[in-house]
């Protein structure tokens, strides 16, 4: 049932990705997260309640933390809420992925590296929603989308099918792999002359997308 999970999750990062570059209207990609985090929230209830199952809670924990990320950033784009909220509920989550990726490394490495990448794509929702850095916004799509397959997308389709690694050579090279995912994040962030970004209009949100991605 997590590796399920992991697949909605990686339909739901990519399509926010697309969205906050612009390619797609955010509100398509509130109503999606809607979706994704409402039966991801459903599955991590019943994923907790399988008591005396190795490893149920944290694996429920992480589910459920997905599932409300996915669930208030719909609500939050579809309710005009502001996002400040958000951003420091997304600071949390970044914190308790960092728990979870230690919690997770001496069993699973490689879960262990994707909670570490995570942590990071919530920390920069941190900066950009909570602490107005809404210059990191392209940085956030582009990281979004290209991280998206290899953290979620296809860990899923490798649990799915039983092949899931615990070998420490792979954690590593995921981990080398990520780094230059993020390295291209920004590479590909700085081709937008930051002409074509427009000022903030509402501090603390991600207002520094082009307008037809905040319809």
């Amino acid at each position: 049932m997590p590796h399920v999970c992991l697949l909605l999750s990686g339909a739901a990062l990519l399509v926010n990705g697309l969205a906050a570059l612009g390619h797609l209207p955010r509100r398509d990609a509130a109503v999606l997260g809607m979706l994704v985090g409402t039966l991801q929230l459903v599955l991590g209830v019943v994923v907790l309640s399988l008591d005396g199952a190795a490893g149920s809670a944290p694996a429920a924990a992480g589910i459920l933390l997905f599932g409300l990320t996915y669930a208030y950033v719909g609500l939050d784009t579809l309710l005009d809420l502001g996002s400040k909220g958000l951003g420091w509920f997304c600071g949390m989550v970044a914190f308790v992925a960092v728990l979870l990726a230690f919690f997770w490394f001496p069993a699973d490495p490689l879960l262990a590296v994707l909670w570490l990448a995570w942590a990071v794509l919530w920390g920069l929702m941190f900066a950009s929603l909570a602490l107005g850095r809404s210059r990191l916004d392209p940085f956030i799509g582009w990281a979004l989308v290209l991280a998206s397959q290899v953290t979620a997308t296809v860990p899923a389709f490798l649990g799915i099918a039983g092949l899931w690694p615990y070998s420490a050579q792979v954690a590593a090279a995921a981990a080398g792999l990520l780094g230059l995912l993020f390295l291209a994040a920004g590479v590909l962030a700085r081709r937008r002359p930051p002409g074509e970004w427009p000022a903030p209009e509402n501090p603390g949100t991600l207002a520094a997308l082009p307008r037809r991605a905040r319809r």
